[in-house]
């Protein structure tokens, strides 16, 4: 039986705009196991953003449960939140979000640094991902020396580095041409088969495939849930 790693109850995510309330949110539940791949969908405005934030600890709802692995992150302060992200979550951007005076190998190496890693352990975990990623001959180039489809391999490797219970992506082909983005979502595909938990942020259908399952969101209501 597969482990629930992921438990969204009744949450709700309410933000204040002035005098206006926006209800981001209105009472999502879900559960996601270990392993499995699932695409969130749905028009702008609908909460995508929102729920990704949540998922990825960025933000706290303003009402609800949300468990990661057995921990209710629901309540937790700033601190505690910052070090969830840091131990058990990866994450992968539409624009990379990589320090282009670093090189792939000490990109990679970030989050290590930030947990107080050992350098060679971290340099050797840097290098091993860079291989892993197809970037062996690109190890010591600045991310302006790599392509599009190169730097989101770098982004992929970096969200691998602390071996996350959930890799997080927001639209990651959304700067890449087709045969990038292809590249990109059969690497994604690997890594599902190799038992990593992925959830993916998407407009378009035809990456949506590439996951099992598709979560779709409209006016912060779940309005399906389907297994591929």
């Amino acid at each position: 039986m597969a482990t629930r790693i992921v438990q969204f109850d009744n949450v709700r995510k309410h933000y204040q705009m002035g005098p206006v309330t926006v209800e981001a949110l209105r009472g999502v539940s879900f559960g996601i196991e270990a392993g499995d791949y699932i695409s969130i969908m749905g028009p702008s405005g609908c909460g995508k953003s929102t729920l990704l934030n949540l998922l990825g600890c960025l933000d706290r709802p303003t009402s609800g449960r949300f468990l990661l692995g057995e921990e209710d992150v629901s309540q937790m302060d700033d601190d505690a939140l910052s070090a969830v992200r840091g131990a058990r979550l990866g994450f992968v951007f539409q624009s990379y979000n990589l320090i282009q005076q670093l090189s792939v190998v000490e990109n990679i190496e970030v989050p290590l640094y930030y947990q107080g890693r050992p350098e060679d352990e971290s340099r050797e975990r840097a290098r091993e991902l860079a291989a892993r990623v197809g970037l062996e001959s690109r190890m010591e180039h600045k991310p302006f020396e790599l392509s599009g489809g190169q730097q989101q391999r770098v982004a992929i490797a970096r969200a691998l580095v602390n071996d996350p219970l959930v890799i997080l992506a927001d639209e990651p082909t959304g700067n890449l041409d087709s045969t990038s983005g292809a590249e990109i979502l059969n690497l994604f595909d690997d890594l599902n088969q190799q038992g990593k938990t992925l959830i993916m942020v998407t407009h378009d259908t035809s990456v949506a495939k590439h996951s099992r399952r598709s979560i779709r969101l409209r006016d912060g209501h779940l309005e399906s849930d389907v297994r591929h």
